[in-house]
């Protein structure tokens, strides 16, 4: 799926991670979800979530970035979002910038989401891997996840 190595992967969920925790608490309600984008082993933009009605991570991330992503891997704490609220489906903006992969840490355990955003970049062919660090992205985020 990616040419990097375990130890790489890491480093850039790890980046992720802490892109997440800028987040807080200026996103509350919406969880402090990070992102990076890697192009040729070096992060090329990064994410937070943002207040309710902005840009989520991948969003903010992906505004950092012109033209197609066809050679930039995702490395996302929480899975991207399947579902139009206040702001568009981050699972589908990635799917629309042709995003090459993407490694998320943590499934969104929310009603609106639970793996749809997951099965969005499937099946448009996008190679999704789940579960990178996902025990520390769990620690980062589980007080804010929506269960219900």
């Amino acid at each position: 799926m990616s040419e990097y190595s375990q130890i790489e992967l890491e480093n850039f969920m790890a980046a992720a991670l802490v892109e997440g925790r800028k987040a807080l608490p200026g996103c509350l309600p919406n969880p402090p979800v990070g992102c990076v984008l890697v192009r040729e082993g070096k992060i090329i933009a990064r994410g937070y979530s943002n207040p309710p009605g902005q840009f989520h991570a991948e969003a903010m991330a992906l505004a950092q970035v012109a033209g197609s992503l066809e050679d930039v891997t995702a490395f996302v704490t929480l899975e991207p979002c399947s579902f139009y609220g206040r702001t568009p489906s981050c699972a589908q903006a990635l799917v629309k910038r042709k995003i090459r992969d993407v490694f998320v840490a943590l499934i969104d355990p929310h009603p609106k989401n639970r793996g749809r955003g997951i099965q969005i970049l499937k099946d448009a062919d996008i190679p999704v891997q789940v579960g990178l660090l996902e025990e520390k992205a769990e620690k980062d985020l589980r007080l804010y996840l929506c269960k219900s």
